[in-house]
């Protein structure tokens, strides 16, 4: 046991270092290509560093033939948009707090919230119908109809998002390729180092979870609760440590872009792949997990559509839901 949290420790250092090399990465792709803040954020930031989360759900419903594999499928899927909705607005929010704390930046987020309003919107009415799916879950027919629409709703959310005028990524330090090889800025180095970043994430997150596994069953964790609430921590480390690292640079639209975007695709692709290759009825807590994670949304929509602001006071409160997940659970 005393190993698997040693090799948990090296892991997370391993996935931060990682982390700090991809945002370093994407914020000069955005540069190079002139995008905004809102499609390096949402769009590129969040589909890379989504890319663990993504993957195991389907390596256990396909490579899986257990009791098991089809229930972890299920709860990693509905796990994933729970664990951004609630733990990431939480962290994001105290890291604003945080920071302001050391005299590094306000109180006050500047996010672009048209950008974030956008996505929120997306999520809620996807993970809706997606929610929704599950009281007709034996009208397979019917299921492959709206796992289409899922799939063409996230094109429309693509061509949404490169359609609006957003803020440029702006200032960037220095391409760490070009630091530490005397190599030019171009847009293959800036690609080469992206490409590493996201292999090193993605191998932390492989890390991670493997020994946190470990020490869960260990413990005697079920598989359900393991595939909910502790392999969703490890997965989305990287878009709580991205949005920890661009909060601190003052680039909210990047830090909390970064995970409505992620909620958004995690709302599409693992979903649709949930409905059409599993029995797709979410019961328990399965179920309060994706209300959870809906109402966590709502929540901080109607605040930006109340206030035409976002506060780190509301992205707090979704820590509040999880507390209240966890209870339920216990």
């Amino acid at each position: 046991m005393l190993i698997d949290v040693i090799m948990l420790v090296i892991s997370l250092g391993f996935i931060l270092f990682a982390c700090f090399v991809f945002t370093n990465a994407i914020e000069w792709f955005g540069k190079k290509l002139n995008l905004g803040q809102g499609v390096v954020g949402s769009v590129f930031a969040a589909i890379g560093t989504g890319l663990p989360e993504t993957i195991i759900p389907i390596i256990a419903i396909v490579f899986y033939t257990g009791g098991d594999a089809h229930e972890i499928g299920i709860g990693a899927i509905a796990g994933a948009p729970f664990m951004l909705g609630t733990l990431a607005f939480f962290v994001t929010g105290l890291a604003v707090l945080v920071f302001s704390k050391l005299g590094r930046r306000s109180t006050q987020m500047t996010a672009d919230v048209d950008v974030i309003s956008r996505d929120l919107t997306f999520f809620i009415i996807i993970y809706g119908i997606a929610v929704l799916t599950s009281l007709i879950h034996t009208h397979v027919t019917i299921k492959a109809c709206i796992a289409v629409l899922l799939l063409l709703s996230y094109i429309i959310y693509l061509k949404t998002t490169f359609s609006d005028e957003a803020d440029q990524v702006g200032n960037v330090d220095e391409l760490y390729f070009t630091r530490f090889f005397k190599v030019k800025t171009s847009l293959v180095w800036i690609v080469v180092q992206l490409i590493i970043a996201l292999l090193g994430i993605i191998l932390g997150a492989d890390l991670f979870v493997k020994y946190v596994e470990n020490l869960a069953n260990s413990i005697g964790i079920a598989p359900l609760i393991l595939s909910m609430i502790i392999t969703p921590i490890a997965t989305e480390l990287p878009e709580k440590l991205n949005s920890v690292i661009w909060i601190g640079h003052k680039k909210d639209t990047l830090a909390l872009g970064n995970i409505t975007g992620a909620m958004v695709f995690q709302s599409c692709f693992p979903v649709v792949f949930g409905i059409i290759f599993t029995s797709w009825n979410l019961t328990g807590i399965t179920m309060l997990s994706a209300i959870i994670a809906l109402t966590s949304a709502a929540l901080n929509l109607a605040w930006i559509k109340i206030t035409k602001t976002i506060s780190p006071y509301v992205l707090l409160a979704s820590g509040v839901l999880y507390i209240i997940f966890l209870i339920n659970v216990i």
